[in-house]
């Protein structure tokens, strides 16, 4: 019979929502970015659209970079190491011990305004997984007001319309870690005082209450949460991690470098300070 070269082992492919596909690949160099996206198309039965609204990405702890249709992810792969010593602040140890991970994801350079056109709805979910997670990771900055219309919106996707018997402040208060985007840290003032507005569950029951109810299919209710992120700094952004100098002088005086996440995008440069509202 007709010898075949060795498929190399299968890469997994992790998508938005936590699950991981596994994709064969030929020898090294192997596929292109642009060939495994087509592949994963297929896999998924996206529509064509997916090729323009999703990427490849190589991620781990220490970086997370977009592959262009022409790179090789198995080449990559090997020059992992090379890559976060140029664009990574990961220490010597750390950069030894890390690992990338194959992922699907939003396409930087998808504009949101075509993003809002997307009729597909198994697309439109990968998109909302994705922005979901990262709103849960604390990565785009959200107000609390904010933070919970979009955790209502995703307690309608999990839970279905709002009902008043089934749906209660106790019955919610397991998802918040889940459904409800974390806010800005607190100032130490507020620590002190005793604040009279609802709690964090009560705000999610209110703004699922106010979601809409059973006549909204899921594909508007994915366009609306997606709408809600375009406003919020960092959505659809490339992050890298950075530092800005920080004044000395104040109660403890201490200066020096403090971390940020700088986002890159197609409407610019944002800075990110996690520790500031």
């Amino acid at each position: 019979g007709v010898s075949h070269p060795p498929l190399s082992p299968p890469a997994l492919v992790y998508l938005p929502d936590g699950s991981a596909l596994p994709l064969p690949l030929e020898p090294p160099p192997g596929p292109t970015a642009a060939e495994l996206l087509r592949r994963l198309q297929g896999a998924l039965r996206l529509p064509p659209t997916a090729g323009e609204a999703l990427a490849l990405w190589l991620g781990s702890d220490l970086l997370e970079v977009q592959l262009k249709p022409r790179h090789r992810p198995l080449r990559l792969v090997r020059h992992w190491p090379e890559l976060l010593l140029r664009f990574s602040l990961g220490s010597p140890a750390a950069i030894a011990q890390d690992e990338p991970c194959l992922q699907l994801r939003r396409n930087v350079f998808f504009p949101k305004s075509c993003e809002l056109e997307l009729q597909e709805e198994e697309l439109l979910r990968l998109l909302y997984e994705e922005a979901r997670e990262q709103l849960q990771g604390g990565r785009y900055p959200v107000d609390p007001p904010e933070a919970a219309e979009l955790g209502g919106l995703s307690c309608r996707l999990r839970l279905g319309p709002f009902e008043p018997k089934q749906h209660t402040e106790l019955s919610l208060r397991p998802l918040l870690a889940e459904l409800l985007p974390p806010g800005p840290p607190a100032r130490w003032g507020a620590l002190f005082r005793r604040s009279r507005s609802p709690g964090p569950a009560q705000r999610l029951l209110d703004a699922f209450a106010r979601a809409p109810g059973a006549e909204a299919p899921p594909v508007g209710l994915y366009r609306d949460f997606l709408r809600r992120c375009h406003g919020l700094p960092g959505y659809g952004c490339a992050f890298f991690p950075g530092a800005i100098e920080r004044p000395s002088g104040g109660l403890l005086g201490r200066g020096g470098l403090r971390p940020v996440s700088v986002a890159v995008g197609l409407e610019g440069v944002t800075i990110i300070d996690p520790r500031q509202k």
